[in-house]
């Protein structure tokens, strides 16, 4: 049997666009897991995607990204094809998902553009939020949930094999963080932060509080 509140809990995400987003190491994939193992058990038909990728498309430019062989990649062209392969994530398979009133769970999207190429990378905002409105027609997630964790444990967590952009040194990853708390801090009507710094199962229940406050408590959420 479902708790109490868990059809309010359910009805409240129908048709919304919910993402993870976070560090390298933050955890946020094991908690993107869980949440939606707890949306199928509850019967809210959900469509799950990443980023870069989740597409024909989107996973060949995932391939050049993230291939250690590309560090010569320009931190602006670096940019352009993560909104390239978010563009035809959100054509092909977000907007549709959205106009059959189901849930669709982003692990990362413009959040991470503005973290590691904007605040870490140097891009400007308004350039980076430029690009972005192009690529998503100018819609934005509903909420973006940010797991926040300090540079050594994020880099404790990290598998030894690195892709390109984890092999980047622990000041770059710094500036990571600082830039997704930038946003939290900056946009609160669409951002919350958990402590991604506790147990897996502790973390798993603020983001069901986090969430349920959001969408279903929104005097006390927003």
């Amino acid at each position: 049997m479902n708790p109490p509140g868990a059809a309010r809990f359910s009805d409240s995400l129908r048709g919304r666009f919910l993402v993870f987003d976070g560090p390298d190491g933050s955890g946020k994939s094991t908690q993107f897991r869980r949440f939606i193992a707890h949306c199928h058990a509850l019967h809210v038909p959900v469509t799950e995607v990443r980023e870069p990728g989740g597409t024909i498309v989107g996973e060949h430019i995932r391939a050049v990204l993230l291939d250690p062989a590309n560090e010569p990649m320009a931190m602006r062209c670096e940019m352009l094809l993560y909104m390239a392969s978010r563009a035809q994530l959100f054509e092909e398979r977000i907007l549709p998902a959205l106009a059959r009133g189901e849930l669709v769970m982003a692990d990362r999207f413009t959040s991470s553009t503005l973290a590691y190429q904007g605040t870490a990378g140097g891009i400007p905002v308004e350039d980076i939020l430029a690009v972005g409105k192009v690529a998503t027609g100018n819609r934005w997630p509903d909420l973006t949930v940010i797991f926040d964790v300090d540079e050594h444990v994020a880099a404790s967590r990290l598998s030894p094999l690195l892709d390109r952009i984890e092999q980047r040194g622990a000041r770059f990853h710094q500036c990571v963080r600082r830039g997704y708390l930038d946003q939290v801090r900056e946009l609160p009507d669409r951002y919350r932060r958990i402590d991604a710094s506790k147990d897996p199962d502790s973390v798993f229940a603020d983001v069901l509080a986090t969430i349920d406050a959001f969408f279903t408590h929104p005097r006390v959420g927003r």
